[in-house]
């Protein structure tokens, strides 16, 4: 039976060297391949995240995947996606275009090592924790808040944020993509941390949509447009955050782990 080879990339994410950020696979597409079958690649794959890319003259097309579902928007995945496209796809310009049929554009821009996401600032509303979470965190939150995916935990300090330890079976049954949790930070402007195992997730280890939320939330109260953020999952990874209008610009670096050929 014939087979088609495509190129896959798995880079790391929000982070200058490997074994660090969030990794994500990438596939760059001459056209799109049936929904299913970019569904059983990312499965395979077992990541947070893979990405699919299209061309469309100078813009590009981006999709994301879990191991379960297709997402409407994905940072760390669409960080990677342009690492590609700059250092394997004989592109030239200094900001990618992408195409999102959820979330309409976004962009990355490159300067020298530092790429820079340009997403949707989320807006966010405060409101009663559903009982999941309730249920799920033992230690309650000092607030809590609704974005358009997910909820958002306020709690007292770092040393919260790096002990929780949530019931993740009690955390799947939240409506929601999946559950932030946040803090004032030490050596950053906030910390956080990412549970979505509703998506087959159970903790991302850096999450850059999540700071489309995170963002504009602690700039508000910090009384600052430039943040500095830390996502203290295992792996850890670093982001500048910045806040203009309604816009979030989040920048990290990314590195790439390996090159291959899958067969489909």
């Amino acid at each position: 039976m014939n087979k088609k080879k495509q190129k896959m990339y798995q880079i790391d994410a929000f982070s200058a060297d490997v074994f660090g950020g969030n990794p994500a696979a990438v596939c760059v597409l001459e056209e799109w391949w049936a929904d299913e079958i970019m569904q059983h690649v990312a499965s395979e794959n077992n990541l947070s995240e893979t990405a699919f890319v299209v061309q469309r003259e100078k813009d590009f097309e981006i999709r994301w995947f879990t191991p379960t579902n297709e997402e409407a928007l994905c940072g760390h995945a669409t960080l990677a996606s342009a690492h590609v496209i700059f250092n394997y796809c004989d592109y030239t310009d200094d900001t990618i275009s992408f195409y999102s049929r959820h979330s309409g554009n976004l962009s990355v821009t490159k300067q020298k090592d530092v790429l820079t996401l340009n997403f949707p600032a989320d807006k966010l509303t405060k409101v009663e924790a559903p009982k999941e979470i309730n249920d799920a965190f033992v230690q309650k939150p000092l607030e809590v808040y609704k974005g358009k995916m997910d909820y958002l935990l306020l709690y007292a300090s770092q040393e919260d944020i790096e002990q929780s330890d949530p019931n993740l079976h009690i955390l799947r049954a939240v409506k929601a993509r999946g559950v932030i949790i946040t803090a004032k930070g030490k050596d950053v402007d906030f910390v956080s941390r990412f549970f979505a195992p509703g998506c087959g997730v159970e903790e991302d280890p850096v999450t850059g949509s999540a700071h489309t939320t995170l963002t504009p939330f602690w700039s508000g109260r910090l009384s600052k447009t430039r943040l500095t953020a830390q996502q203290l999952s295992q792996r850890k990874g670093d982001l500048i955050c910045e806040i203009v209008g309604e816009r979030v610009k989040i920048s990290g670096n990314a590195v790439t782990y390996f090159i291959g050929d899958i067969y489909i």
